[in-house]
């Protein structure tokens, strides 16, 4: 735009002063998203934990309520870092893609689930820990039919979008800016990070690499989130059956 001359600015119906009302640094998210966008995850995230904690809930009603926390945690943290300063949810990769991307998101979506398995391994075999933190899901859908139903939907559609939308849409695309490299590799560790030091940590990582790499090829948040959806779809019923045997 700075590049026109003042005769194509009018010939457009605009002018050098509206051209300059849209500064380089507001192209793409920049570190005061990044930061609004986790201060309300972590805000939310804290609170809900909190307050369900002393409600004196059952487990299968406390299990679904956290096993939707990160996907309601996620679209908090991304409403904040939209309505910060940009206000336009293309910006962020929340833009139409084709059919080919969705289906190159399902088979990404296939490879990192058996990716995620082995690096859990690897991880076990290095830590000699296999605690998982994500036994309260089990319980959320433990609870019969409609909660099995529900916390598998939470976790497989509600968290994808969430986590897709704030640490791939916001927080990749902010990244971004500084190369592919810093980009991917580093939204990948603050998403992994934000998982916690434990078994789900190799999980995370292998999720933030294709979730990063699939907006940066794409454009668009929806390729990643359908990859994520696959990974997460088996989490909950495998977790129930595990726990029933």
């Amino acid at each position: 735009m700075s590049n026109i001359s003042s005769g194509h600015s009018q010939e457009l119906g605009t002018t050098p002063a509206t051209a300059s009302t849209r500064p380089n640094q507001l192209a793409r998210p920049g570190w005061p998203e990044i930061i609004v966008g986790l201060v309300v995850l972590g805000a939310v995230t804290i609170a809900t934990v909190l307050i369900a904690g002393q409600l004196g809930l059952g487990p299968v009603v406390f299990g679904l309520i956290l096993t939707a926390l990160a996907g309601v945690g996620g679209i908090a943290g991304f409403a904040a870092a939209v309505l910060l300063r940009i206000r336009s949810w293309s910006v962020f990769g929340v833009r139409r893609t084709t059919r080919r991307w969705l289906l190159i998101g399902v088979g990404a979506g296939v490879v990192a689930f058996v990716l995620k398995a082995l690096a859990i391994q690897v991880w076990i075999l290095i830590t000699g820990d296999s605690t998982s933190p994500q036994g309260v899901y089990g319980d959320g859908g433990s609870g019969g039919v409609l909660s099995l139903i529900l916390a598998t939907l939470f976790l497989s559609l509600l968290t994808p979008l969430g986590e897709e939308l704030l640490f791939r849409g916001v927080i990749t695309n902010a990244l971004l800016r500084y190369g592919p490299l810093i980009g991917i590799v580093g939204s990948t560790l603050i998403f992994a990070l934000a998982h916690g030091i434990n078994i789900v940590f190799p999980a995370a990582l292998v999720m933030g690499l294709v979730g990063a790499e699939l907006l940066r090829r794409s454009g668009s948040v929806w390729p990643g989130v359908v990859a994520h959806a696959v990974v997460n779809l088996p989490t909950v019923p495998a977790l129930v059956l595990a726990g029933a045997a």
